[in-house]
């Protein structure tokens, strides 16, 4: 029964999120599946390190998918997005940590990133209004 509620309370929270949110609620759970490659790597757990970088992949295709090509941005992020998910396959393939280390700080960057530009439109959104009522 409680599963239940939780389950209902985290559809509840994704289904108010901005766009803004989801995104960044996108590059926050691949930012966290790399950390665990990489505890996972320096702990040998191969399989958890395998599971950990396909679910990265898997967001990363994801995040491929829903760009809109309509913005000249768009195929930039597209040749970012196919850079890291041929890195992480690298990663998994190898068990390469430095391909990880390399690529885990360009994600968090990409990341904080899209936070700092998420966090100007909600700003810019709040001040819009106060304007067009003087």
């Amino acid at each position: 029964m409680e599963h239940n509620a939780i389950q209902q309370y985290k559809e509840q929270s994704i289904n108010t999120m901005t766009p803004g949110e989801l995104l960044l609620l996108l590059y926050d759970e691949l930012v966290k599946n790399l950390m665990r490659c990489d505890l996972a790597l320096e702990k040998k757990e191969y399989e958890m390190m395998e599971a950990a970088a396909d679910k990265g992949i898997e967001i990363i295709r994801y995040l491929d998918d829903i760009l809109d090509n309509q913005y000249p941005i768009s195929r930039e992020l597209h040749k970012l997005y196919d850079f890291f998910g041929y890195q992480l396959a690298r990663v998994k393939i190898g068990r390469n940590k430095d391909v990880l280390d390399q690529v885990r700080p360009m994600i968090s960057d990409l990341r904080d990133s899209f936070r700092q530009a998420d966090k100007n439109c909600t700003e810019e959104a709040e001040k819009k209004p106060a304007v067009e009522q003087n």
